[in-house]
């Protein structure tokens, strides 16, 4: 072996961007071993130690511990598999500090207190299976469970959340504040409510589509819901509604159809599904209402 080819530990720390007391405790644990010593007992490496030390340096920054490294570096283990293995782990901890990171931001946020955020981060603790039983127990009390409508089948598969295996921090804030808005008793109270409603003929005409049809216009228009302008339009509303109803009975439906925790629903359940923002149907429902209440009034009073 040529002497002049063996690093001095200096040189090798250099090298390879390494301080000496790094260099000197892989040396130490065999993980680099030296080629020989000088005259005065120093350690001296050949031009091998380099690739391997960088190699090491490489695997430590990236997070494999110090027994899979040596094990790596000498070649008893596959570094493809290794890389595989470490960065599914590596999944599964961004995975973590996202659901962390959006239980803080949401706790910072709402100002919660310690039992608050207990509760955040227990619902993020949730495995899939689990998070699928919390929304179906849910939708089952909103829909009457076993004694549903056929019907509805599809209607709580457009309402279940899909929370994806790598969500980011917006989807995991909605899924915990969509949770959380599942386990209000009234809140589900409200959906059977809507899910009474529309049971009553699930073959009508989708009562959402009709009133936007009718009353954007007006909207736009800048009709009152007070003027007289506004009775053909209740009219049209009333008569395209195929399930014949009172029209206590369709105002009923709209005040808790236009209820914001539904609104809030809908919006929290595409921010988890990346679904499009849905409709906001809150300004044409609000001005049928008031017309509607307008004309029940003017129908009590006597008014034309």
């Amino acid at each position: 072996m040529n002497g002049d080819a063996l690093l001095p530990i200096g040189d090798l720390a250099r090298q390879t961007g390494l301080t000496v007391k790094t260099v000197r405790f892989y040396s130490d644990r065999g993980i680099v071993s030296p080629a020989a010593r000088s005259p005065a007992g120093y350690r001296l490496y050949d031009p091998d130690a380099v690739a391997r030390l960088r190699l090491v340096r490489t695997l430590r920054e990236l997070g494999l511990d110090l027994s899979t490294t040596r094990k790596v570096a000498d070649r008893e283990l596959s570094l493809p598999e290794v890389a595989a293995t470490h960065a599914q782990a590596l999944t599964v901890q961004i995975r973590t500090l996202r659901m962390r990171r959006a239980v803080l931001t949401a706790a910072a946020g709402r100002g919660s207190t310690p039992e608050e955020l207990k509760a955040m981060h227990e619902l993020t603790r949730l495995s899939e299976n689990e998070r699928r039983r919390l929304i179906d127990d849910f939708l089952a009390t909103a829909f009457g469970g076993p004694d549903a409508a056929p019907g509805f089948a599809g209607i709580m598969r457009s309402m279940t959340p899909e929370l994806p295996e790598n969500p980011d921090s917006e989807q995991v804030g909605a899924w915990i504040e969509l949770a959380e808005l599942t386990q209000t008793p009234d809140f589900a109270t409200l959906i059977r409510r809507l899910a009474a409603h529309v049971s009553a003929d699930l073959t009508r005409p989708d009562l959402t589509a009709t009133i936007h049809a009718h009353v954007t216009p007006a909207l736009r228009a800048g009709i009152a819901p007070t003027s007289p302008q506004a009775d053909p339009i209740i009219k049209a509303v009333t008569t395209g509604y195929a399930h014949p109803t009172t029209g206590h009975d369709l105002l009923t439906f709209l005040k808790s159809a236009n209820d914001p925790r539904r609104r809030r629903y809908l919006q929290l359940l595409a921010v988890i599904n990346s679904w499009p923002p849905p409709e906001d149907s809150t300004p044409a429902f609000t001005w049928l209402i008031e017309a509607l209440t307008n004309s029940a009034d003017a129908a009590g009073t006597g008014r034309t």
